[in-house]
């Protein structure tokens, strides 16, 4: 098979991508409106780039109408949000997260989670949730335009909440403790489960 893009429909080409890019892993993302409403949604174009400050990005692309999603709206209008890691306890509930709800209407409460409040941004962060960012938007790099386009949401994490229990003897996350869930094409998903290690040479 050969894809040429230019000649190809945009729904095509995401699904290729998102086929062959995999695993992904998933930012599960908390913000706020400029009234305070909670908005909770899943991304898996997601990752870190940098330590010194931290960074990660994701991006929340638009929808195939070409209008932006509430969490691309939020981060533009308040400079905040909350990146939560997605685990295999949680997975149904990560994906139920996703749903497009009427304005107004919280996913939170949609999929029975609870807040807290954050320490230095205002939107909160999930109770159940075994690890939290809380994030100052650096900058937002939109990339092309209409349906499936990119938003690079580029967040400088000020905080970050890790639970006890996922911790190795050293203090380090342990990822058979973490079990995080990452994306693949269509509606497959996998798991970390599986582990090897290599020791860098």
């Amino acid at each position: 098979m050969l894809i040429d893009v230019a000649s190809t429909a945009v729904v095509e080409v995401y699904h290729a991508l998102t086929g062959i890019v995999t695993p992904r892993p998933i930012a599960w993302v908390t913000t706020v409106d400029p009234t305070g409403r909670v908005n909770l949604a899943p991304f898996s174009f997601f990752n870190t780039f940098g330590a010194n400050p931290p960074v990660v990005v994701f991006s929340p692309t638009n929808r195939r109408d070409g209008s932006k999603k509430d969490t691309l709206l939020n981060v533009e209008a308040t400079g905040e949000f909350v990146v939560h890691v997605a685990v295999a306890s949680m997975a149904e509930t990560v994906n139920a997260s996703s749903k497009e709800l009427p304005p107004g209407e919280s996913e939170v409460e949609y999929v029975g989670l609870h807040t807290t409040p954050s320490l230095q941004v205002k939107p909160p962060r999930l109770v159940e949730a075994p690890v939290a960012m809380e994030c100052r938007v650096r900058q937002i790099i939109p990339v092309g335009s209409g349906a499936i386009a990119a938003n690079l949401v580029i967040g400088e994490v000020l905080v970050m909440h890790v639970d006890d229990a996922i911790l190795d003897a050293s203090g380090r996350v342990d990822p058979r403790k973490l079990k995080t869930v990452a994306r693949l094409g269509q509606d497959y998903w996998c798991h970390t489960s599986s582990l090897f290690e290599l020791k860098r040479p």
